[in-house]
């Protein structure tokens, strides 16, 4: 995907955490894969045959992301020309006992790293807030609700950086995921890396949902 020479972090004590929940979210539904939601209730992952099925459903207004990012949502850089804004998101059907959310997104495809690459990592978003408007992920921005925080991406940023996969690869699997936690503020330092965030957040998980998007070029 991107040329990174003189960068990198240390991510293997988290790798296997992380993967972990990434797995569980993406393989929930191969209908995710074409840009539809997919959702995970937490305790039909669990496997109680009585549990009803999750209704916590992460979506986009638009809807071309039905098959792959806009050109304005594409980085603008390392070989690619694009907008680099954050797309629109909208979610509902967050489980009672929320009080805020994670919002990541994940390449589970980049092949340049052994854990994949955090494009967006956003914590401590209110138990009000049902969606985000296009270009939130910003630096520096004034988009996202007061007191939300975003963190390190595998840029070294703490905003969002677009897909831009290496030519020729298949398409990658960008990976939304919202989680609703039962924590106002989860306990992480400012500027914590997508790999600290998730695997802080476990034990204050109530459910998650996603949205995967296919993009190569």
């Amino acid at each position: 995907m991107i040329e990174r020479s003189g960068y990198g972090f240390h991510r293997g004590i988290l790798a296997g955490a992380l993967l972990t929940l990434l797995g569980l979210t993406a393989a929930h539904g191969e209908q995710a894969t074409r840009g539809e939601p997919a959702t995970h209730g937490e305790s039909a992952a669990h496997g109680d045959p009585a549990a009803s099925p999750s209704h916590f459903v992460l979506t986009s207004p638009d809807a071309r992301l039905a098959t792959q990012f806009p050109n304005k949502y594409v980085m603008n850089g390392y070989g690619c020309k694009g907008g680099n804004e954050s797309p629109p998101l909208q979610w509902s059907g967050a489980p009672p006992g929320t009080l805020s959310f994670v919002l990541t997104l994940f390449d589970m495809d980049e092949h340049s790293t052994p854990s994949g690459w955090w494009h967006w990592v956003v914590y401590d978003l209110p138990a009000s807030a049902a969606r985000l408007t296009a270009g939130a992920g910003a630096l520096h921005g004034t988009a996202l609700p007061r007191g939300t925080l975003q963190g390190r991406t595998d840029l070294g940023t703490d905003d969002y950086h677009g897909p831009c996969p290496d030519k020729g690869d298949a398409p990658h699997r960008y990976v939304f995921t919202l989680y609703a936690l039962n924590v106002a503020k989860l306990p992480v330092a400012a500027d914590s890396s997508g790999a600290m965030v998730v695997a802080t957040l476990r034990e204050h998980l109530l459910d998650t949902a996603t949205l995967v998007v296919r993009h190569g070029r």
